[in-house]
């Protein structure tokens, strides 16, 4: 009687996963605004283990802090007089030294009075919410031959501390120059470099080109038009570029956290996976396709990739591993699985993550990521939103949870009807 007991209880706990599976759907999710009135925000980060500010940059010269929920007044940093602002220059980029708590150092990127970019070192003062703008360290001034093409992303890679530094092909358009294939110049490439191991900086020794004359010892990749956003996945270390196209493409780009760099790209001779210049026969071997890419046109008119984020935090469980990106022209959010051979499940998250009461998210300038790893969208208009659960929507593991309770509950009862049927049966029919 166990034995059967056992096959009628496994059967109906099947049974009772068919019926209630088609009820379960992912985790709902929206945006909330957390900041307004900035001016022209460009993006938005936090030093590793800072569970209470967010720090926004502004394109014109000044960082600012989300503390608690609050804007701060006061700028963590203003060298708007040092920044040539407009178009696609300004302050651009912002990374916080893996050991901020102990040195205060953190660095930007921005173009200077000149045209040009620079990269630069700045320190903290007693108060934390206030850093000095005369400690300034400039690490790498790179000629910038346009206005546009600027580049300005910079970053820490989560394994091995080094700065990641993304340069734009130096602007007009087409690439006149062809300097993204030129191993003699920085731009259009993705550089990399030791901001501990000299002065100004050091090559790390496995950099892949380094040695005597080109390719230059900083680059780790090259063949980019203008990485204006870049990413590492923090719990894989792979590297995702976001790289704006010409004409027609836009494209993303990856690079795994095995790869010991020297990547080409492919820009100019191509624009995503189609020939720009030659128009033909433009593969000379070597070169690394996007993962993913997509058209300009449609409507909403799609024309500028702004690349994102893989989400690793733990509000919204079910959206672990998903990479979200965004058109600029066009306010699309997208999200999509990579699993190292093949992109997945892409969703256009538009509409689930438009805010609602009055608000919308226009001109996504960029996303960004805090201590806890929730994810943010920077709206150059002046506002940041952060992606967020919708109040009381179960994620996927709590539908779990809900599930198996239901399941247990109703094998438990069906089995106790089952035993009470077996009881009275016996009752009576008595056995001597």
């Amino acid at each position: 009687m166990k034995t059967s007991v056992s096959i009628f209880t496994v059967t109906m706990m099947l049974i009772a996963c068919l019926v209630f599976m088609p009820f379960i759907s992912a985790t709902e999710i929206t945006t909330t605004r957390v900041a307004s009135g900035l001016s022209s925000p460009v993006f938005v980060t936090s030093p590793s283990g800072d569970m209470q500010r967010v720090f926004i940059v502004e394109q014109p010269g000044r960082i600012m802090i989300l503390k608690n929920g609050e804007v701060l007044p006061a700028p963590f940093m203003d060298i708007s007089e040092r920044v040539s602002f407009g178009g696609e220059r300004g302050l651009l980029g912002l990374a916080f030294h893996p050991d901020y708590d102990n040195n205060d150092y953190f660095y930007v990127n921005y173009t200077n009075n000149s045209g040009n970019t620079v990269v630069s070192r700045f320190g903290a003062t007693g108060d934390p919410d206030i850093a000095d703008p005369n400690s300034e360290f400039i690490l790498l001034t790179i000629t910038q031959p346009f206005s546009n093409h600027n580049g300005g992303m910079i970053a820490f890679g989560p394994s091995d501390g080094y700065l990641y530094i993304g340069m734009g092909d130096g602007g007009s358009g087409g690439d006149p120059g062809n300097r993204a294939q030129n191993d003699g110049l920085l731009l259009g490439k993705m550089l990399r470099i030791d901001v501990d191991g000299g002065v100004p900086y050091g090559i790390p020794p496995d950099n892949p080109f380094i040695g005597p004359g080109n390719p230059l010892d900083e680059i780790w990749a090259k063949g980019l038009r203008n990485p204006w956003r870049f990413s590492f996945d923090r719990s894989t270390h792979d590297l995702y570029i976001a790289d704006v196209g010409q004409n027609i493409w836009e494209e993303v780009d990856f690079q795994p956290s095995t790869s010991p760099g020297g990547e080409n790209y492919g820009w100019r001779l191509m624009e995503g996976n189609h020939c720009y210049n030659p128009s033909e026969n433009c593969d000379p071997g070597g070169l690394t396709y996007p993962i993913y890419e997509y058209s300009h046109g449609g409507s909403p008119f799609r024309c500028s990739v702004t690349g994102g984020y893989v989400y690793r935090g733990s509000a919204i469980p079910d959206l672990q591993g998903r990479y979200f990106f965004a058109d600029y022209c066009s306010a699309q959010i997208w999200s999509f699985l990579y699993d190292g051979n093949n992109v997945t499940e892409l969703i256009d998250r538009t509409a689930e993550l438009a805010p609602g009461e009055g608000l919308s998210i226009d001109d996504i300038s960029s996303f960004g990521e805090d201590a806890f790893g929730e994810l943010y969208i920077v709206d150059i208009g002046g506002e940041v939103f952060k992606i967020v659960p919708v109040n009381g929507a179960p994620t996927l593991s709590e539908w779990g949870m809900i599930i198996m309770s239901l399941l247990l509950l109703t094998a438990g009862t069906l089995a106790a009807v089952r035993r009470t049927r077996w009881r009275l049966i016996e009752l009576r029919n008595p056995t001597n």
